[in-house]
């Protein structure tokens, strides 16, 4: 008989967190996980303990990801590109006061 525990650590339904592979019961994404982990330089300790999950879930959604490699860090690519062309269209208060730009 085999086993499959991954499954019950992460899991994907439509409407939850856009649709991304997510810690189950939860709203941290694989993706969370990841930048914490991989950019951030948190380890899996740090990650459980900030974030109340268990180390078999941050475990899980590392496995996860080097198992989907190419597909999180595309989607974390295509995020990073959303937030940078919204910052570029949004000007904040203080950049408008700077240029004598009236404030909507």
């Amino acid at each position: 008989m085999v086993t499959k525990t991954l499954d019950e650590h992460i899991e994907i339904t439509d409407g939850i967190s856009g649709g991304k592979p997510r810690i189950a019961g939860h709203r941290i994404t694989v993706q969370n996980i990841v930048i914490w982990h991989e950019r951030m330089g948190m380890d899996a300790d740090e990650i459980a303990t900030e974030y109340d999950l268990s180390l078999s879930d941050v475990f899980a959604a590392l496995a996860y990801y080097y198992d989907n490699r190419a597909n999180i860090d595309e989607s974390i690519r295509s995020d990073e590109a959303f937030a940078a062309e919204l910052k570029k269209e949004s000007s904040s208060i203080l950049t408008k006061k700077l240029k004598g730009s009236p404030i909507e």
